[in-house]
């Protein structure tokens, strides 16, 4: 019996075992576990031979590069110095996180989400554990949304930090660099205090926090505040009213609101742009409709106004934190449900991980009941009504959206991300052709894109 061919219905492609074979996309290749197909850049060749001939010349900008922000691939064809096509390659960095949470059970899907985006892993954390709350009907106690919030406004402006210093780096300007990721360590101590961990924290849980804040939180938070208050200033001496700076900045990477519509843009690009598009303001979530702050927003729509755009987001995000060490009450971190409660009751080891010899003792110690239910929440994890949800948050660089689809078991059936980094990429070529290659690098950092939310 001959194998029948499988076509795709909508590109006419061959997708049999033969056909995927002879692609010249797809290259295959027999291992013990069957047939491995590798997927490669095939229109390389493709892209070479439309400039032969011609006055033009097409230049590789990374995967390895100091300016490319992590393993972005930038294909550029060049008449001179100007940039007449920009073509983005992504999937360097792929890790599979949006699959391989479909195989571990709810809680444990934080520790891959956090690892997406890690210059804004709270914010991951956030917006996935408010899908799964939102299918199971429940809300998290009033201090661990105030925590959770504190928490995600330190973690923006940590990110817009390394925009700032990376930004610096490329473009010369090592001050820049410097201070910004002296800050940075600020901001990054203190969510060690806070949550155990500098990065990928896997605090932020299902049903509230993996426990309370630290004793002297409060204190600590305003130190740091009184910190950054007086730093914050200095980068407007240093880089705002600086004229290399802003040369090289002001009418760069240029977006209007329309063109930032028509792609899907969101984040400081989009405000950059004028349209105040913020989902703490439009759509509140975690309570942000309790505090007073400002979205700043700029006409300019360049690469200095997104700049400056950043800087104002970091002052905002203070006054944010400022109200939520005033909203801090006395009071648990995590619902009360027994089947969704684990593990915010429990004593963090000395590692920051696993559970403490003495809250063990006391679960040996209760019961054989209690042991089993431990035992069962830890490797099996809570169940979530069937469903499909869709929440978004507003992370450092745009709207952050987890599609969380769960068949009522133990494990998401399904964990898609709207990532802001992958859909604003898509405005580099907007911004780059027709431009100066050097100015290539001036727009690629004032998108920051993540590359880790890109390939996921």
């Amino acid at each position: 019996m001959t194998e029948q061919r499988v076509s795709d219905y909508t590109t006419g492609t061959d997708t049999s075992a033969e056909g995927r074979a002879s692609d010249a996309y797809a290259g295959s290749r027999q291992t013990t576990e069957g047939t491995v197909y590798t997927v490669t850049g095939g229109d390389w060749d493709d892209v070479l031979a439309d400039a032969a001939g011609e006055e033009r010349i097409v230049m590789n900008l990374g995967p390895q590069h100091p300016s490319t922000h992590g393993v972005l691939r930038l294909v550029l064809e060049l008449e001179g110095e100007t940039v007449t096509q920009a073509r983005s390659v992504i999937g360097y960095l792929h890790t599979g996180i949006e699959k391989n949470v479909e195989y571990r059970n709810w809680t444990q899907g934080v520790t891959f989400v956090t690892r997406t985006d890690y210059l804004a892993p709270l914010h991951h954390e956030t917006a996935y554990c408010l899908a799964v709350e939102k299918l199971l009907g429940v809300e998290v106690p009033y201090r661990a949304q105030v925590a959770r919030v504190i928490l995600m406004e330190l973690n923006r402006i940590s990110s817009h930090l390394v925009a700032l210093a990376t930004g610096g780096m490329e473009l010369g300007a090592l001050t820049g660099m410097t201070a910004g990721f002296r800050e940075r360590e600020e901001v990054l101590h203190l969510l060690e205090f806070l949550t155990g961990l500098r990065m990928n924290h896997a605090y932020i849980r299902p049903g509230g926090l993996a426990q309370d804040f630290p004793q002297g939180a409060e204190n600590r938070i305003r130190e740091f505040l009184k910190v950054m208050d007086s730093r914050l200033p200095d980068y407007d001496k240093l880089l705002t009213g600086q004229p290399i700076w802003r040369n090289r900045l002001q009418g760069i990477g240029y977006l209007p609101v329309d063109a930032c519509l028509a792609l899907g843009i969101t984040g400081p690009i989009l405000r950059s742009a004028g349209l105040p598009w913020d989902l703490r303001k439009i759509e509140p979530y975690s309570g942000y409709e309790h505090y007073k702050f400002d979205v700043p927003t700029s006409n300019e729509a360049d690469s200095f106004a997104r700049y400056r755009l950043r800087v104002e987001e970091m002052h905002q995000s203070l006054k944010i934190i400022k109200q939520g060490v005033d909203f801090l009450q006395p009071g648990p971190v995590m619902v009360e449900d027994a089947k969704i409660a684990w593990p915010a009751q429990l004593t963090i080891g000395a590692d920051g991980m696993g559970n403490s010899l003495e809250h063990v003792r006391k679960i040996m110690g209760q019961s054989m009941e209690s042991l089993i239910h431990h035992f069962k929440l830890v490797t099996e994890g809570f169940q979530v009504p069937a469903g499909q949800v869709y929440v978004p948050v507003e992370s450092p660089r745009g709207e952050l959206g987890y599609h969380v689809v769960s068949d009522g078991g133990t494990r998401p059936l399904r964990v898609h991300m709207r990532e802001p980094s992958f859909v604003n990429l898509q405005s580099m070529p907007a911004m780059c052709e027709g431009s100066m290659v050097a100015d290539v690098i001036a727009s690629v950092a004032s998108i920051d894109p993540v590359m880790g939310g890109c390939d996921r």
